[in-house]
């Protein structure tokens, strides 16, 4: 989208003229009004008596009456307050001063850094690339970490999910790809996570390359659910700005699940009938929604890694179960692993990149698929491993998996503060799958 499409698409959306209702009835979180007929997603001021106001947007309708729900405080207000519309659709500013700031679910500066110019006007709410207009996904990007480029190696353009409970590492990891990727710009949207790691990922990044190439968009936890479920739009939107202008960028929203949270109550406070686990709908409608408008535009590109955090370490949960059929592949973290002490703890077991095939060489394939195999072997004998009922000698790639194991694990540990070039993660796997080899030669000379 250039500019001048942004801006009449702008004016062809706008509410020319001034409507007005009256706050009807406070259910919880629903705001009822009548003589307010505005389309979804409008934005109203609700006018208090003392001067006091609040903002508040449409969330859908039931008989005569405009159900809304609060964007900011709505302390003070009381059943008659006036309501007047501000916008019709959800919209944020976006320009490439953006870069270097921290901004709110309104997409507004919050570092105390002063305003930012206003260039191109966007809707929240856009829709993904045309399926024919995708181009296809063929050059490798790098995070920095080295059991994903080199094992699980993801591409520019590509969707992935970082499953995880609590704990796990999940924020740690994606800090860690935010600071090191090889991506022009990185856009990092803290959602519905807590008030101090807004400032800890701040100086991280700062830290390892400068808040220059990033912007974060946060909504924590204790802000109203639809500013939170904005929030996650207007990162996307952003990330979708400086594509548009050529750039490839990387998007980590962490996390989806807590998005997806936010709606949940959005759509129960709308009437909406709960189904799955007291999820309604339109939880399951917003997260193709969100996750399609990642990958690759004839110029620029998003590459998105999304965090799920499952409850309860389950990870067949609902949320987890529909991230997993949209994404290009999964990243999973292993609480034993973690517990292991273990960073990253992936699991590269349970993990999968559908577009690493497209991504990297024969041999690099050839590489981490032997490596993954003799971890899988492994994983068949560990007990008999731990309680000592393993005998050396009776199966050949059983001795050479239990051999070459502490090599992988050393492999696969990597420090939360450093990174790895992607030219070095393939030269260590190819180092470790030559040690492979010469433990496969001594194996078979013993027998």
């Amino acid at each position: 989208m250039n500019r001048l499409s942004a801006q009449l698409d702008a004016v062809e959306s706008a509410m020319p003229l001034s409507i007005a209702g009256r706050v009807q009835a406070i259910s919880g979180m629903t705001i009822e009004a009548t003589d307010l007929p505005l389309p979804l997603g409008s934005m109203c001021r609700i006018n208090s008596l003392g001067g006091r106001s609040s903002l508040a947007e449409v969330i859908g309708f039931q008989s005569d009456r405009t159900l809304l729900m609060a964007l900011t405080p709505t302390g003070g207000v009381s059943r008659g307050d006036a309501i007047e519309n501000v916008s019709s659709s959800p919209r944020v500013w976006c320009s490439p001063k953006l870069l270097g700031r921290v901004l709110d679910g309104f997409g507004r500066p919050i570092d105390r850094r002063g305003a930012i110019e206003a260039i191109e006007s966007r809707r929240i709410d856009g829709g993904s690339i045309a399926p024919l207009q995708r181009e296809p996904i063929r050059k490798p990007l790098a995070t920095g970490v080295r059991a994903i480029d080199a094992l699980l190696t993801c591409g520019r353009g590509q969707r992935m999910g970082i499953f995880s409970g609590p704990g796990v590492g999940k924020s740690t990891l994606i800090s860690s790809i935010a600071r090191y990727t090889s991506a022009d710009v990185s856009v990092i949207a803290l959602i519905g996570e807590r008030g101090r790691e807004v400032q800890e990922v701040r100086d991280q990044v700062t830290a390892a390359r400068g808040m220059d190439r990033c912007v974060v968009i946060t909504s924590t936890g204790d802000e109203p659910p639809l500013l939170r479920v904005r929030a996650a739009q207007v990162a996307t939107t952003i990330a979708e700005y400086f594509r548009d202008r050529g750039n490839h960028v990387l998007l980590v929203m962490d996390s989806l699940t807590r998005m997806c949270h936010a709606q949940r109550q959005i759509g129960l406070a709308a009437k909406e009938p709960p189904a799955m686990r007291g999820y309604p709908p339109s939880v399951f409608a917003l997260i193709p929604q969100v996750l399609e408008r990642a990958g690759n535009a004839p110029h620029g590109s998003i590459t998105a890694f999304h965090t799920v955090l499952v409850e309860g370490d389950d990870f067949h949960e609902p949320i987890a179960d529909a991230v997993k059929g949209i994404t290009d592949g999964q990243l999973w973290l292993s609480r034993t692993l973690a517990n292991k002490g273990q960073f990253p703890a992936i699991d590269v077991l349970q993990s999968i990149s559908r577009v690493r095939e497209d991504v990297v060489d024969e041999v690099q394939l050839s590489a981490a698929r032997r490596v993954l195999s003799l971890l899988a072997t492994y994983q068949e004998i560990e007990d008999l491993v731990n309680v000592g009922a393993y005998v050396p000698g009776v199966n050949k790639e059983f001795d050479l998996a239990v051999q070459a194991r502490p090599r992988i694990i050393d492999f696969l540990r990597q420090d939360a503060n450093s990174a790895i070039d992607f030219d070095d993660s393939r030269g260590a796997l190819r180092d470790l799958t030559q040690h492979i080899e010469q433990l496969e030669r001594k194996v078979l000379g013993a027998r």
